[in-house]
């Protein structure tokens, strides 16, 4: 059982309670307009094109088929739509100009490698954490992998905006001690706006998940101008009500730019590009949470 990984990110301390080991899994079936990890949603390998390492020595303009990359002053412009052999171009690369996102990798593999921290997920109650990306869209590989840890009692979680079959979300998180599940709004015509998908499923996998009593972590982003609309954030956390006591936590999470620059290194288009919000803005959203019974944490 295979599955594709971008990265395996270790001691992190926002992707669940203690420090965890967070396992980023390529491709997602939203495409968020404020995406902070525009890499992995795509299915496939793809390769980051960094200017500033780049020293114009021309090697993969030679290489790259159909005149698909120019050199310029500021750099080399690939036509990705053009360019057969990107692999092949930045293999070229002696200066590490491309970086490469996405390895295969076996489920046993995978537990292997996260359980050489077995000692700090023990000694600070943490775990491992499944993200990316939408890990719900490689299942299989999520389950082999979290069956694999739970035989060595390592914690699981995922993270996940729960837009899959609901034959198959039960099958997964049945496999996961704690998931971290992650609502944008609660209009659909909104969420449709903001993400490219409805929500209908979402919200059904979010009751199903809170009735079969798997323990749950909210995650409530805030965008300004784009879902922050405070009725719908109200609905957001009467939905949230509802759900009971499976709730063990909400994060409010503040819409941040750390991801804007991979937006040029991929030569994709970057839609969002606004302010981040204030702690004082933010606040607004805490107390709103507060008076409904909730104590947030607040994230980004």
């Amino acid at each position: 059982m295979e599955g594709l990984i971008s990265k395996i990110q270790r001691y992190s301390t926002k992707d669940g309670p203690g420090l965890r080991t967070t396992v980023f899994l390529i491709g997602c079936n939203l495409s968020c307009l404020w995406c902070a990890n525009p890499e992995l949603i795509a299915p496939g390998e793809k390769y980051l094109y960094y200017r500033e390492r780049c020293v114009g020595c021309g090697k993969c303009v030679s290489v790259a088929a159909d005149n698909s990359i120019t050199l310029t002053e500021k750099g080399c412009v690939i036509d990705r739509s053009r360019c057969s052999n990107l692999k092949e171009c930045a293999s070229s690369c002696y200066y590490d100009a491309y970086e490469k996102v996405g390895y295969a990798m076996t489920a046993s593999d995978l537990c292997e490698k996260l359980k050489r921290d077995k000692d700090f997920y023990d000694q600070s109650g943490g775990g491992v954490t499944f993200s990316g990306g939408e890990p719900a869209l490689q299942p299989e590989f999520v389950m082999e992998t979290a069956k694999l840890l739970r035989r060595e009692g390592i914690h699981t979680a995922l993270e996940t905006a729960g837009l899959i079959k609901k034959d198959r979300m039960r099958e997964l998180i049945q496999q996961i001690d704690l998931v971290l599940y992650d609502i944008k709004a609660m209009d659909s015509k909104m969420h449709l706006a903001c993400t490219g998908v409805d929500n209908r499923v979402i919200l059904d996998n979010a009751m199903m998940t809170a009735e079969m009593n798997i323990p749950m972590i909210i995650r409530l982003i805030v965008v300004p101008g784009y879902n922050d609309d405070k009725n719908d954030f109200y609905n957001r956390l009467q939905f949230i009500k509802r759900m009971g006591k499976a709730v063990k936590q909400i994060d409010i999470l503040k819409y941040h730019r750390l991801g804007e620059g991979k937006y040029l290194r991929l030569g994709l288009e970057n839609r969002v590009s606004i302010e981040e919000p204030s702690n004082e803005y933010i606040s607004e959203y805490v107390q709103m949470a507060r008076e409904m019974g909730f104590e947030p944490t607040i994230g980004g």
